[in-house]
């Protein structure tokens, strides 16, 4: 009678479609659960047994054809016939496993793991005779899943309307987070409950050149924290965001649960899809060690290998730029007077010079001097180009040429001049979002930089797109940056872009796009300003899915030095600025500041000059997100290690445990710490300098004053 209980419970479980596919880690520690629910496709997340995220929802919902029509965002009862969110039934089951070691071509360690276990599950809905895959992959550090839609009669063309991948969370955690919006990333993080996300929500953000708000919605990567006896850390982010937009995470604020929002077209679709055809990777990375989690690669992992044959171009770069002194207001881009200029009309020659354009000829080759005689390869030069006069808020398409320099720029001389030097100039692309032009120049601007020896470029999308109607994260233009970037590869150029979409891991498969901005950077302590925590969270949200051009550097934080009673400063200690060299992972890494800056401090700047761009291994020491961070880092090909720790608005004291140096070496250690008297308002620029001999056993304290850091270059004694 028992057996007979146990096997008809079971049977009427699986006619009513709630039998559960279930998948552990490698290393047993995370379970996912899948079942359907009436038809409707569910799944969980256990971590040690604990409910990490509890029974959530997923699915897509379609416009019933490929005609859009405006406002088409507005969903009619008829329609929820053609969504794919309901009426399954499991068809198929597939399982795989996988454990391999890639390398990236640039990255924080020289070999990055990917192990992971796999279950993917065909659902069909009969009503409509269509069928998806629902694929999952759980790693050691978390769970990643996507849709996946084969070619078959039914489902060869579809338009989404959105995608509704739910993420149920059991508990109010603590969340860091921005505010979402289809065109920028550039805000000040937030930190509060989960619960308290729609009332800090009006307050969290400020205005920016191309700005489309969605209400009490955040975006990814989102951190998040389970206090108490048994922390839990929680990041939820995206990969392999290819041929669809970018995604947002709406907010149940009273069942803390988050929701997949896509970035939409100016008619309200999300998605234009032809199958087969796969949607980006939902990632949920999960320890209780916000350490792991900070150190995960798992986006990466999600991501294709490059299908680039020549990858040899693409090198680690330390660079100098003609740039701080226009953000701050010293100089401009712009070369003349003129309000209104056409670039294949206007005579620049014959317009009166402003007096104040950065890029020319004098200026330029200072700096190339500067950067020559420090070890520096590359110097940007930002403002070299016609058309700067007018180029942004007036919805211009042909803006920008991206091959006329203007008179005062002489782009065969100073390349000469830079290489005779071994520097070479990286190129600025401006586009004021008009994607359509550049995509028009891209060969002639890529042909002119192959001719002067130009190796990476910047490129940039402040304003709104044009095509217009399109946003910063939709899907035409992301594609946008991938054509870019595989265009780029075709001429062996490197791109570092700003304005654009954040990435999520993408650089494992187009590793020419070797960083981005896509967050709030440096450029913003001359803007709005950045709080001293901004530096200790980013590692936990912005990076990572990759590298971000932050700029840092800045070493005369005080702009009132510049211009008598600015009240703008960089909310900083100097040391703080070196040691984000260590905790801020770029492989495009800009000494940001103003050469005669640099000069007055050159012992401090000795550590930017000695630090590596490209590493061999990485070690999360001690971190917890808004509050601190400490690393250390492995130069590439070399024995050198670096460390550097950072913190928040408050001062902390840290012990450096150097137990990850070989065993049985001693090493010479040159510490930049803020000085007993630094204070990121009162005294920025204190910071002191000593040598010390250390070995594997060597515990270091080191004090750490408000918004403060250190930095440290360990080199092996021979």
């Amino acid at each position: 009678m028992k057996k007979f209980t146990i096997g008809a419970a079971l049977l009427t479980m699986m006619f009513n479609g709630v039998y559960a596919q279930s998948l552990k880690s490698p290393d047993g520690k995370f379970e996912m659960n899948f079942q359907l629910k009436n038809g409707v496709p569910v799944y969980n997340l256990k971590y040690n047994g604990s409910v990490v995220v509890e029974d959530s929802k997923l699915g897509i919902r379609l416009f019933k054809d490929s005609s859009i029509k405006f406002a088409s965002e507005i969903a009619k009862p008829e329609d929820a016939s053609f969504d794919l969110n309901n009426g399954f039934t499991k068809t198929a089951e597939k399982r795989d496993s996988k454990n391999e070691t890639w390398q990236p071509i640039l990255g924080e360690k020289k070999n990055y793991i990917n192990h992971y276990n796999e279950l993917a599950l065909t659902l069909n809905q009969a009503s409509s005779d269509r069928s998806i895959i629902v694929k999952f992959r759980l790693f050691n550090d978390g769970l990643g899943f996507r849709y996946e839609f084969p070619q078959q009669k039914n489902l060869n063309y579809f338009v989404i309307r959105e995608e509704d991948s739910e993420i149920d969370f059991p508990t109010d955690m603590k969340a860091w987070w921005i505010v979402a919006d289809y065109d920028s990333q550039e805000y000040q993080y937030q930190t509060t409950k989960i619960s308290e996300i729609p009332t800090q929500w009006p307050k969290a953000y400020d205005s920016n050149a191309s700005q489309t708000l969605i209400k009490n919605a955040v975006q990814s990567p989102l951190m998040l924290k389970k206090e108490g006896k048994e922390p839990l850390y929680v990041n939820v982010g995206e990969a392999a965001v290819l041929d669809y937009p970018a995604s947002h995470l709406e907010v149940d604020a009273q069942n803390f649960k988050f929701k997949t929002h896509l970035t939409a077209d100016r008619q309200g679709a999300k998605a234009y899809v032809q199958t087969p055809s796969t949607t980006p990777w939902r990632t949920i990375i999960v320890s209780p060690k916000a350490e792991v989690v900070m150190d995960s690669k798992m986006m990466f992992n999600l991501n294709e290998p490059t299908k680039y044959k020549d990858t040899s171009y693409i090198k680690p770069t330390k660079y100098m730029g003609v740039w701080w002194e226009m953000i701050i207001g010293k100089s401009q881009w712009a070369y003349s007077t003129a309000e209104n200029v056409h670039i294949d009309k206007t005579d620049f020659s014959k317009l009166t010079p402003n007096g104040k354009h950065a890029a020319n000829n004098t200026k330029v080759k200072e700096y190339i001097d500067f950067a020559s005689a420090n070890g520096f390869q590359g110097l940007l030069i930002e403002g070299w180009n016609t058309g700067w006069e007018d180029w942004f808020g007036h919805s211009k398409e042909f803006v920008f040429d991206f091959i006329t320099p203007y008179p005062d720029f002489d782009i065969k001389m100073l390349n000469e001049y830079a290489h005779s030097k071994n520097v070479d100039l990286i190129m600025h692309h401006e586009t004021s979002g008009s994607a359509t032009n550049y995509e028009r120049w891209a060969d002639k601007a890529f042909q002119l930089m192959n001719k002067y020896g130009y190796k990476s470029v910047k490129t940039g999308y402040v304003g709104d797109i044009i095509p217009r109607g399109e946003h910063h994260y939709s899907q035409w233009t992301n594609n946008h940056y991938y054509r870019i970037a595989e265009k780029a590869n075709e001429y062996k150029i490197m791109v570092n872009s700003h304005e654009s979409v954040r990435p999520g891991g993408e650089s494992r498969t187009y590793p020419n796009w070797i960083s981005a901005e896509a967050a709030r950077g440096t450029e913003y302590d001359a803007f709005g300003g950045n709080n001293p925590d901004h530096h200790v969270i980013l590692p936990f949200t912005r990076w990572m899915g990759g590298s971000m051009d932050y700029t840092p550097g800045i070493f005369q934080t005080k702009l009132d030095y510049y211009f008598p009673g600015d009240k703008r400063f960089v909310k900083t200690t100097l040391a703080k600025q070196l040691a984000l060299y260590v905790t801020m992972y770029m492989p495009l890494q800009m000494a940001a500041d103003l050469p005669e800056n640099y000069a007055k401090h050159m012992d401090a700047f000795q550590f930017i000059k000695d630090v590596a761009a490209d590493w061999d291994d990485t070690k999360i020491l001690s971190a917890e997100p808004g509050e601190y961070v400490h690393t250390a880092r492995k130069a590439k090909g070399t024995d050198n290690w670096f460390v550097g720790g950072i913190t928040d608005e408050n001062a902390r004291d840290y012990t450096v445990d150097f137990s990850f140096l070989d065993k049985g070496k001693k090493y010479e250690a040159t510490v930049y710490e803020d000085g007993k008297d630094a204070d990121y308002e009162k005294n920025p620029q204190s910071y002191k300098i000593y040598k010390k001999t250390v070995d594997s056993k060597t515990k270091l304290p080191i004090h750490l004053v408000r918004s403060g850091g250190y930095a440290i270059s360990l080199k092996p004694i021979k």
